[in-house]
């Protein structure tokens, strides 16, 4: 299971009651950080999952409101007892911008190991159980959407281990080793598993207008963490200038994709109230909930029939 909390729901400045977007992700207790504005550690601190096994931080572009609080989070993680390596993931460009942030938090007891993405490269990156996916957006800088997946393994199958004349009592040995040598040869576990089972996929977009590519991306996940700067229909002029979203373009996008459910995040300071423009959402995607501090989701993988 994959336990999601989005931790703030604000975007440009932190509020009174609003912390900066930024969404953590727990998988077997391991940990992963899309965005880090500033007084994410706060609202960390608050819904308290603890801080020295966050081993990746993603940022999808370097406004403020997005990586300002990473010089902080990186000195509490630090303090936390972490010693081993933690990975940065973002735009061309974040070296220059962790180098200058690190001048305030400038002894770590950690090594950092930068992953800067270019808009022409879709591989994932592999990070102990997470993979992470990325996707450019359409933002005044460069910017990108994240996919987090959890794949899951194919059924044993004795069928295929009998035909390669594997004995019973390997069969274990290989499923939880990954591999096994028998009589000269090495053997491995996609040669006796079924095809991949569904697994679990949740997507996080903030800072784009509503582009195709972005459906495509979000394709099917059981949850779209999705931007609706602007609830009023008369700011779509704003939306588009400064490159953000409408409650109802949020809700379209997470329509074409397919999403099972929407949480809206990254509200403008100046949308108060965002249930009053909820239904700008619902009425073209149903299942859409209004993002809010520390509001927790645990996805599970969907049940065989």
């Amino acid at each position: 299971m994959l336990d999601i909390c989005l931790l703030g729901t604000g975007g440009m400045m932190p509020m009174p009651d609003r912390f900066l977007t930024s969404l953590l992700a727990r998988l077997n207790g391991r940990m992963m950080l899309i965005d880090c504005g500033e007084g994410t550690q706060v609202t960390m601190k608050m819904l308290g999952w603890g801080f020295k096994n966050i081993d990746a931080i993603c940022f999808t572009h370097f406004h403020a409101d997005h990586i300002s609080g990473l010089p902080g989070l990186l000195l509490t993680i630090g303090n936390a007892g972490r010693e081993e390596p933690l990975t940065l993931i973002g735009p061309m460009g974040m070296g220059f911008i962790v180098e200058g942030l690190r001048r305030i938090a400038p002894e770590l007891p950690f090594p950092l190991k930068l992953i800067e993405l270019t808009m022409d490269v879709e591989s994932p990156i592999r990070l102990g159980e997470f993979e992470i996916a990325f996707c450019p957006a359409d933002h005044m800088v460069r910017c990108f959407a994240y996919r987090i997946n959890v794949r899951r393994k194919g059924k044993f199958d004795a069928q295929k281990a009998l035909s390669l004349g594997l004995p019973k009592p390997l069969w274990g040995r290989l499923q939880k080793q990954g591999s096994v040598e028998w009589q000269g040869k090495v053997y491995t576990p996609d040669m006796v598993l079924g095809a991949e089972r569904a697994g679990i996929s949740v997507a996080y977009c903030t800072d784009s207008r509503p582009i195709d590519r972005l459906a495509t991306f979000a394709r099917d996940v059981q949850l779209f963490v999705c931007e609706g700067m602007y609830g009023e229909e008369e700011k779509k002029p704003k939306a588009i200038e400064h490159k953000h979203m409408l409650f109802s373009e949020a809700a379209q996008l997470a329509k074409n994709a397919g999403a099972e459910k929407l949480w809206l995040t990254h509200f403008s300071p100046a949308l108060h109230d965002p249930k009053e423009w909820l239904f700008a959402a619902s009425d073209i995607f149903p299942n859409v909930e209004l993002g809010e501090e520390r509001k927790c989701m645990t996805l599970y993988f969907p049940k065989e029939e």
